[in-house]
């Protein structure tokens, strides 16, 4: 559908014509010697030549040239058919723990021993795959806080970005209150009742400025609902001497996981605490978190449009040039005209 952003400014079309009439005519200047009989000398300088009036075609062009500059002044825009975009779903964040804990391999990933990060990227992965109707967006955090992706429905966008995180790239140490924050900041302008935020970590908050507890206060107030997830096997064996079974021992790799925190935030935004003490449990975890029912939003309908303001101004211009040339045209012509008839 073509559409015209400034319709009323064609009120200036007649505009020309106004001030032909209202412009005062120039003096005439009369020539200071008559020859009665230059009219008769003209015509027998060129016997029965046909002469184009070129006035008429300048005055034709000039309007239309005039009407091309305001039809491009008018902004021409074509609008593309209607696109409706999901109406439903939920403002969900995902804030991913990236500190140098993250490497401990401690994660039985397909028969063999992956560290907690590249199992988190696996099903995590597979989570933002399902959330079709969900805008997504990503949060990674070690010693700061970092918006890795904005909530957006480009679901591949997501899952590249988070296949792209890099253990230490936010730093060695913890910020789950900055984390918290931040998504909170990144919620908070969003339709109330679709404020989610998942976040996953295997520690204790080490670094930031907020405090968990302060943080998860805030997203209460900001109506944010926040599902905690603490992932960490609860046992680990390392070998010994040489690799060795002289000297080995089982250690627990969670034990700076702080439980209590990630369970007071999440009852305090009306969330949920889960433990993934493997790839199973948490590929169960999200399974769950699936199972989240959308929230009717307003629906969104996108009509692509393309600006056409170039095509009139463009012909204008040609018209414009073609005009400049008409001249010496029209003389070249007549000249052809007079010679053929001549010979």
């Amino acid at each position: 559908m073509l559409t015209l952003e400034f319709l009323w400014i064609f009120a200036l079309l007649p505009l020309p014509l106004i001030i032909r009439f209202l412009w005062p005519t120039a003096a005439r200047q009369d020539a200071a010697l008559l020859v009665p009989f230059f009219n008769d000398l003209q015509h027998i300088d060129s016997p029965q030549t046909s002469r184009i009036d070129s006035s008429r075609i300048n005055l034709g062009l000039l309007w239309l040239i005039w009407a091309l500059l305001l039809l491009a002044c008018a902004r021409p825009t074509w609008i593309g058919e209607p696109i409706n975009l999901p109406a439903s779903g939920r403002d969900l964040l995902l804030a991913v723990d990236i500190s140098g804990s993250m490497e401990t391999a401690d994660m039985n990933w397909n028969g063999e021993m992956a560290d907690r990060l590249t199992t988190v990227k696996a099903v995590v992965g597979d989570f933002v795959e399902r959330r079709q109707s969900d805008r997504l967006g990503l949060v990674l955090f070690g010693s700061n806080a970092y918006l890795q992706a904005p909530l957006t429905f480009d679901r591949q966008t997501v899952k590249q970005l988070l296949h792209e995180a890099q253990l230490g790239f936010a730093g060695e140490k913890t910020a789950i209150g900055d984390a918290i924050g931040l998504s909170v900041k990144r919620l908070r302008d969003r339709p109330e009742d679709s404020r989610v935020l998942i976040l996953l970590t295997d520690g204790a908050n080490t670094s930031g400025q907020v405090e968990p507890l302060q943080a998860a206060s805030l997203a209460a107030q900001a109506k944010v609902k926040i599902y905690t997830i603490g992932i960490g096997a609860d046992e680990m064996h390392r070998p010994g001497l040489f690799g060795s079974s002289f000297g080995s021992r089982k250690i627990n790799p969670s034990r700076d996981l702080d439980e209590a925190t990630l369970t007071s935030i999440a009852q305090q935004t009306g969330g949920r605490y889960f433990r993934a003490r493997s790839p199973q449990d948490l590929a169960e975890i999200y399974v769950e978190l699936d199972r989240l029912e959308p929230i009717e939003q307003e629906a969104e309908v996108f009509r692509p449009s393309k600006s056409l303001y170039h095509w009139p101004l463009g012909v204008a211009l040609l018209l414009s040039v073609l005009m400049a040339l008409l001249p010496p045209l029209l003389q070249s012509a007549q000249r052809l005209s007079r010679t053929q008839e001549n010979a």
